[in-house]
């Protein structure tokens, strides 16, 4: 295997009070792909954003292709071979495509004194083109692109300077099946290359699959690594949580809702070529899951059955009140968590107690516009505590927690004011397995006391795992309809997706 391109030894950072990393030590060496997986906490993120130069490590040494490793940020780590393609949004808004990728090196386009965008544009097209992505072009204002988009466009970036070695961080949950694609085939040709890539994922069928080695990381303490001969998955899932996973992870039942009382009807629900005469009905107690590519249309039709997004044609009613804005749904007990939580669903720059308090005023409000703090505190504290989110207190800000407790103050938003009705957009995205058994269990609970729970995922296992009823959508409409069974299988489903 040869020597290390990046050798991490004795690691230590820390946040406050919090220990991220405990004297780690990690190697990426060529031609690997190492897979970097533990729950929310377990300083995965910690450790690669420390070898892509977003942070400094308190302890520890580094180096890269031989040499002392100190990079003073993430361009100059980018510029000296080491890339990382973040979680969350890493672009900008406002600006173009190729001002994005090209952002801090325009001056390489200056041309007596001014910018020739017609070069900087072609060059973009170039560095999204050789990576396989066709229909976005340097000229296009990053505010037309949809989240995933905009992450491919990070991709291209990074890709754009060959770096030796690639950090790719919950990058996938974020993608499309093609988007997936495209970054597989990179990390692939990196590998084959001799490069190295650090691949950090929640998803353990992902990453058995597309990793070499696998190392576990829990409570900033590097626990095990795994070659690829040794990957078993009650093994890792051990190693994760330093136990077994107690209860069953999926619905064990496969009873669907027997309850017929209608708690929301959509009917001929079009806008444009995302809905095409869509109709459903979601019933008291009931998980419907909806499914499909990207790109199908099911994220859209999230937003407007919370009156997010208005339809051209078409009507959502809940207790007979037709919802036609989001105070109307928050009115009728309609909850929503959105997909990408850190721009629709949190103000990060906020504490925990001003996202959980901010939708559920009249739950603790002592009569109209009069609030006391106790009673506020009470109320989120209960959320807190009944949602275990891992946290220093209701006052830590939302920006501080990891992804799966960002979620968890999502869910507590809506949980704490009484929703009756939830639309969860892909909820268990970037949580750790820990986290998304409680989200199952939780949503399990709600379900027996009668709420009802709209869940629109790209993840076919839990589709089949929690849904009463699963609708796959392609092309803006219902495509197929299956009820629960113990015989469902994703080869059923895929078919009627693609």
């Amino acid at each position: 295997m040869g020597a290390p391109i990046l050798s991490m030894k004795g690691i230590h950072k820390r946040f406050s009070s919090t220990i991220a990393l405990d004297g780690v030590d990690l190697d990426a060496y060529p031609g690997e792909i190492r897979g970097l997986i533990g729950e929310n906490g377990s300083g995965k993120s910690t450790i690669s954003s420390i070898a892509a130069g977003m942070q400094k490590a308190d302890e520890g040494t580094m180096t890269f292709l031989g040499k002392p490793w100190a990079p003073a940020s993430m361009i100059d780590a980018l510029a000296h071979g080491v890339g990382m393609i973040v979680q969350e949004s890493g672009t900008i808004p406002g600006v173009t495509v190729a001002e994005n990728i090209f952002l801090a090196e325009t001056s390489q386009f200056r041309r007596m004194g001014l910018i020739d965008r017609k070069a900087m544009n072609a060059q973009a097209d170039k560095a999204l083109s050789d990576i396989g992505i066709q229909n976005v072009r340097g000229a296009t204002p990053m505010a037309a692109l949809d989240f995933q988009t905009r992450k491919l466009v990070e991709i291209a970036k990074v890709a754009m300077k060959e770096p030796k070695l690639l950090v790719v961080d919950e990058t996938t949950t974020a993608l499309s099946h093609d988007g997936r694609t495209i970054l597989y085939q990179l990390m692939k040709r990196y590998r084959d290359e001799g490069r190295a890539v650090l691949f950090i994922s929640h998803d353990l069928e992902e990453i058995m699959e597309v990793c070499d080695t696998l190392t576990v990381l829990r409570d900033g303490k590097l626990i095990r690594s795994f070659k690829k001969e040794e990957f078993d998955a009650d093994q890792i899932r051990t190693s994760m949580i330093g136990r077994e996973l107690q209860g069953d992870y999926y619905r064990s039942d496969f009873t669907p809702s027997a309850n017929e009382e209608a708690a929301l009807t959509a009917s001929g629900l079009c806008l444009g070529e995302e809905l095409k005469d869509v109709s459903l009905t979601l019933h008291k107690g009931e998980i419907v899951g909806v499914g499909g590519l990207s790109h199908c249309g099911m994220h859209t039709l999230g937003k407007v059955l919370f009156g997010a997004a208005k339809p051209e044609r078409g009507s959502v009613t809940v207790n007979g009140r037709a919802i036609t804005s989001e105070a109307a749904a928050m009115d009728e007990g309609l909850g929503y968590v959105a997909k990408d939580r850190d721009v629709e669903s949190l103000t990060l720059s906020a504490s925990i107690q001003d996202n959980i308090a901010i939708a559920g005023m009249e739950r603790y409000a002592v009569s109209k516009g009069i609030i006391l703090g106790s009673r506020e505190r009470r109320y989120v504290d209960k959320e807190i505590d009944e949602l275990s989110i891992k946290c220093s207190g209701r006052d830590q800000q939302v920006s501080q927690l990891s992804g799966g407790n960002k979620q968890k103050v999502v869910f507590g938003k809506w949980i704490g004011r009484g929703s009756e009705i939830l639309i969860l957009d892909c909820p268990t995205r970037g949580v750790d397995i820990g986290v998304k058994q409680a989200m199952y269990q939780l949503m399990m609970k709600l379900k027996g006391e009668g709420k009802s729970i709209l869940m629109i995922s790209e993840e076919l296992p839990e589709l089949i795992g929690m849904s009463d009823r699963l609708l796959i959508m392609k092309d803006g409409r219902v495509e197929k309809e299956f009820l629960r069974s113990a015989e469902l299988t994703d080869a059923d489903v895929i078919g009627y997706m693609i």
